[in-house]
């Protein structure tokens, strides 16, 4: 019998996982980050070894090549034993390297070489780390389709499969999952592992300069909504899902005024995209989609051009003025002189600017971002490597730092702005707080988007971990059909808002407006009375406006 690695050695709870992962079968995995999911799934790995290969798939290269080190480390195995694949290496040699026990790949590539028949589907684990991205076609559902039988186990792995019940069931739904396995750091067994870390609020004040361009653009967004609705296609403004919505809505009719309403629509797109840079991110970032803006060919952008409340936004614009945030943003990391922070920004274009601030500052700041910016996968690797190293002190990042990144040692996380997103707010607060007590700070606008944001991701967060626990409560006390734990997550739903019929039914008057007195097993620091945002227009599972 293979001995355990010193650093395998589990603790209760994930014993306690493990156990039920063998007696249940395929299982759904929520725990936060730091907490060892990936423990449990090297535990997997040395028991089903024995029936078959094991497969561990993992969203990013990174990623992949950090669980390759971790299993050959902790399992004590060699590179004969274990394959790392990605689409870089030859079909013909992948399909040499799939004789081995252990395969650990990206998704993509697994379901090209299952469809081309490079790989064969006999597997005996299947791990599917951040299984919260099986939706959709999402390479995680196709190969889950084509793995799925008796002898194949699956286990999903991830911090925050998501706020909505049909969400989550479509994840579970599509990894043909029926256990539900969930711990939180208030949970006793967990509790005694979990390292403190405290949030806090840090509200920001538009200047007055900020508040006159503001008002311009609220003019035109009033003027083009009426217009809309006077086609009779009233905009949901409030509702960025419902507002994507109005766009089929307006394809779908049978009648001329089609046309005309969608130019109505696009430049309603965009002054509320516009808002939303300034009112999160600043005069820079919004003068860059202006640039954009005059470049473009179509009616809609030529129609908002000839505004004449465009003509002063551009003026407006054209004073070099950086958000509140950003003074705030200075001195706060200042204050953590020292500390290796990360922060995280909604926005590329406004990354680059915080970068150069901060080292107009005296602060040692790089940016992280995706290959989408031009960035290989080996500038990424030595970004991280010096950041580890202690090279520079600030990461400045986009979500593509939000998982996967291998940097145990932070010590603070900073967001620029909240962001609606419960799983990427619970994955941007697992980067601190991993290892040892770390401090999570937020910048938020109030009466914006921001303040918004805030009290949705905190009120989907709350009713996850109730859908969740419901869930595993329900497969304990009997095992329940799938039908019958819809009716209970739809019922827990119903007593948090007053309607989940629809995930973009939400608004600011139906979030909680408590702040929660233990956000992520950290005390919360008020820094001023909670209020429901009046003004903000809401985005439920969105990320910004150019989504759609």
């Amino acid at each position: 019998m293979r001995i355990w690695y010193v650093e395998l050695v589990p603790r209760a709870y994930q014993l306690s996982i493990y156990e039920s992962i063998k007696q249940h079968g395929n299982t759904l995995v929520v725990l936060p980050t730091g907490l060892g999911k990936t423990l449990i799934a090297f535990m997997l790995i040395q028991d089903r070894m024995k029936l078959g290969r094991c497969l561990f798939l993992t969203p990013t290269k990174p990623l992949a090549k950090q669980h390759q080190h971790s299993v050959m480390k902790t399992l004590e195995l060699s590179d004969k034993n274990v394959a790392l694949i990605t689409g870089e290496i030859a079909p013909a040699k992948r399909k040499e390297a799939y004789i081995t026990d252990v395969i650990i790949s990206t998704p993509q590539t697994i379901r090209n070489d299952l469809d081309s028949g490079v790989l064969q589907p006999d597997f005996s684990l299947v791990i599917f780390d951040e299984c919260h991205r099986a939706v959709g076609d999402y390479a995680y559902t196709q190969i889950a389709e084509k793995l799925g039988s008796e002898k194949t186990l699956f286990v999903g792995l991830t911090a925050s499969p998501g706020g909505r019940h049909d969400k989550i069931r479509e994840v579970m739904d599509a990894l043909r999952i029926s256990n539900v396995e969930i711990r939180s750091h208030e949970d006793p067994d967990v509790a005694p592992y979990v390292q403190k870390s405290s949030v806090t609020w840090i509200p920001v004040e538009l200047s007055d300069h900020f508040k006159e361009i503001k008002k311009e653009l609220d003019g035109m967004t009033a003027k083009h909504a009426q217009m809309l609705a006077g086609m009779g296609f009233p905009p949901p403004l409030k509702h960025k899902g419902k507002f994507m919505e109005l766009r089929q809505r307006i394809l779908n009719i049978p009648h001329n005024i089609k046309y005309p309403a969608l130019v109505q629509y696009s430049v309603l797109l965009h002054l509320l995209h516009m808002t939303e840079l300034l009112e999160t991110q600043g005069i820079y970032p919004m003068r860059s989609y202006l640039d954009k803006l005059q470049e473009k060919e179509s009616k809609s952008a030529k129609m908002l051009l000839h505004e004449e409340g465009m003509a002063k936004v551009k003026l407006l614009c054209q004073k070099d003025e950086d958000h509140p945030k950003m003074a705030v943003l200075v001195q706060t990391v200042k204050k953590l002189a020292g500390k290796k922070l990360i922060v995280f920004v909604q926005y590329r274009s406004q990354i680059a600017r915080i970068e150069t601030v901060l080292k107009e500052n005296g602060i040692t700041a790089r940016q992280f971002v995706g290959k989408k910016d031009g960035v290989t996968k080996k500038i990424q690797e030595e970004t991280i490597a010096d950041f580890r190293e202690g090279k520079f002190d600030v990461m400045v990042a986009s979500s593509i730092g939000e998982e996967g990144l291998d940097i145990p040692a932070v010590d603070a996380v900073i967001f620029y702005e909240p962001v609606p997103s419960e799983i990427r707010s619970i994955q941007r607060r697992g980067r601190a707080a991993r290892l040892k007590e770390g401090e999570v700070i937020v910048l938020m606008t109030m009466g914006t988007r921001d303040e918004y944001h805030h009290y949705a991701s905190t009120n989907r967060e709350k009713r996850m971990k109730r859908i969740l626990s419901g869930m595993q409560r329900s497969k304990k006390a009997g095992f329940q059909s799938a039908d019958s734990l819809d009716r209970s997550g739809n019922k827990n739903e119903t007593q948090t808002t007053k309607s989940e019929k629809n995930q973009n039914s939400e608004s600011a008057d139906t979030l909680d407006k408590k702040q929660p007195k233990n956000e992520s097993a950290a005390t919360t620091k008020k820094t001023k009375p909670e209020t429901s945002p009046s003004s903000s227009r809401p985005a439920p599972g969105q990320t910004k406006m150019t989504d759609f």
